[in-house]
């Protein structure tokens, strides 16, 4: 059964498809795409249905990156079909203990060493998301110890 990862941010439009879209490039790049399964979703469902954020997909296509999907907010069954929840800064995951049904309280964590700040209300700050989720999936995957079949 393979390793199923949540990313999490505010409204799923930002950070959280970032990070998703750098996770599905380095599964496919070390050939995992059978051993890691990866979503993203919002702690707010302000943007449910929206597209990412148009400068974050212009940072991550100057990466050989594409961000898809429509935002989602987190629901409680998340907790269950995943394996990690891993929000993008701690208050995400105050946001997530919070509606985190009993007993899976274990699987939210943040996704790097620091929080990775939003850059939704700037007009920069896309890069340094990148940088940062980069490094940390990086580090994921080799905590995670899933290796190629």
């Amino acid at each position: 059964m393979p390793t199923r990862l949540l990313f999490v941010c505010l409204g799923n439009i930002c950070r959280s498809p970032t990070a998703e879209a750098v996770m599905r490039a380095l599964i496919a790049e070390r050939g995992l795409e059978d051993r890691v399964e990866v979503d993203s979703a919002g702690t707010g469902g302000w943007h449910a249905g929206a597209a990412p954020d148009p400068r974050s997909c212009e940072a991550a296509t100057r990466r050989s990156l594409t961000l898809t999907g429509a935002a989602r907010q987190v629901t409680p069954s998340d907790f269950e079909q995943f394996d990690l929840l891993l929000a993008a800064d701690a208050q995400n995951v105050r946001d997530l203990l919070r509606v985190a049904p009993q007993g899976t309280e274990h699987k939210v964590r943040l996704l790097a060493d620091r929080d990775v700040p939003d850059p939704y209300f700037g007009t920069d700050g896309f890069d340094l998301v990148l940088d940062l989720v980069s490094d940390a999936c990086e580090k994921l995957l080799d905590e995670l110890d899933v290796r190629q079949g």
